[in-house]
């Protein structure tokens, strides 16, 4: 793995873990100390960590609802609902090279406009990369609705609606229910 891409909700237990504000956005404060660990390791093996450079935030989950962009601590009446433009030019140009991508959730609440065009930035620059020879998988439902819904699921090496299952896979861990077969 050379790098990791991170959008979307986790992001922001990313940021927290860094010290800074992230306002109402979605946040597991259990994990702050994991997040750390994990940004600390991969500097630690040459893993580059790629984190949004800005969001998009709103104070409510609501169609059309008013936002604006963030590039830094969020306040606390607001809440991060998309990764913002400069990310989804950033996260483009990283997957623009890749050979294999593993996509696994959206980049913010894609099923909200505006709020969807991080996730339909990522979708296309992926499609592109896939057109120039890279493996695509795309785990998970949400990120297979995104794909599917813009037209690109022939533009993917594979899809998979098993996100919790696929990257539990990538893991190494063994399904339980073929664990079962195998025992019959």
């Amino acid at each position: 793995v050379d790098r990791i891409l991170i959008g979307g909700a986790m992001a922001y237990t990313f940021f927290k873990s860094q010290g800074r504000v992230v306002g109402k956005s979605l946040c597991e404060d259990d994990f702050l100390d994991k997040a750390a660990e994990l940004l600390d390791q991969a500097a630690e093996i040459g893993c580059q960590i790629v984190l949004p450079v800005d969001t998009v935030i709103a104070k409510e989950f609501k169609a059309n609802a008013e936002n604006k962009i963030a590039t830094g601590d969020i306040d606390e009446d607001w809440q991060g609902v998309d990764i913002g433009p400069e990310s989804s030019r950033l996260f483009a140009e990283n997957l623009a090279d890749a050979k294999t991508i593993v996509w696994n959730g959206p980049m913010g609440v894609f099923e909200l406009e505006p709020f969807d065009k991080g996730t339909r930035a990522v979708a296309q620059a992926v499609a592109d990369a896939t057109s120039r020879g890279a493996r695509s998988v795309i785990g998970g439902g949400d990120s297979a609705s995104a794909i599917v819904n813009m037209g690109l699921e022939d533009k993917v090496s594979h899809i998979s609606t098993g996100g919790g299952a696929s990257l539990e896979f990538l893991e190494g861990k063994q399904f339980k229910c073929l664990a079962i077969l195998d025992e019959k």
